[in-house]
């Protein structure tokens, strides 16, 4: 490597952090609950809570597939670098989806919850937006266990290797 090579910035996918999901969800939350004192009702339906619930079951199970073939246990397939970096542009994508999505449904939650008394919708609606909120935050959490999955993990045996200096694997 040259040194202009060295001095270029090299890219990098840093975990997402709980500020930033704050902030989605924040901004997420503040939109829909201004929406909703606006244009209620926003006609919930069970298909997207649900659509959100099986992208959740899938990005647990390939956090748990991952992390076994990351760890190399015994029957674990080898997996190419690429694919790890694309799930975990995927993993980020989702906690940060799955954050905004559950800010939004805690906004017409806050609205529903108000309103339960005084409309029959909002009253109807407030499961249907409960179980939304749920799945958007296991969408979140399950984004970020396959981010973590996605992690190499940090072996001893490579300072012994290397004469006490770390390896540099990104």
């Amino acid at each position: 490597m040259s040194e202009e090579d060295e001095h270029k910035p090299q890219p990098s996918l840093r975990p997402t952090t709980a500020a930033t999901l704050f902030v989605f969800a924040l901004a997420g939350g503040s939109i829909m609950l201004l929406w909703a004192t606006r244009a209620y009702p926003p006609i919930p339906n069970w298909y997207t809570p649900l659509t959100l619930l099986a992208l959740a079951i899938a990005l647990t199970f390939a956090g748990f597939n991952i992390r076994s073939r990351i760890s190399r246990k015994p029957g674990a397939e080898r997996v190419e670098p690429l694919a790890i970096a694309r799930f975990a542009a995927l993993a980020k994508a989702c906690a940060i989806g799955g954050a905004l999505l559950s800010g939004g449904y805690a906004g017409v939650l806050i609205y529903t919850f108000i309103q339960r008394t005084v409309l029959a919708t909002a009253r109807a609606d407030l499961p249907t937006v409960v179980f939304g909120l749920v799945c958007c935050v296991l969408l979140m959490a399950s984004g970020l266990w396959l981010e973590y999955a996605c992690r190499i993990p940090k072996k001893d045996d490579d300072d012994e290797e290397n004469g006490g200096a770390r390896s540099s694997v990104h």
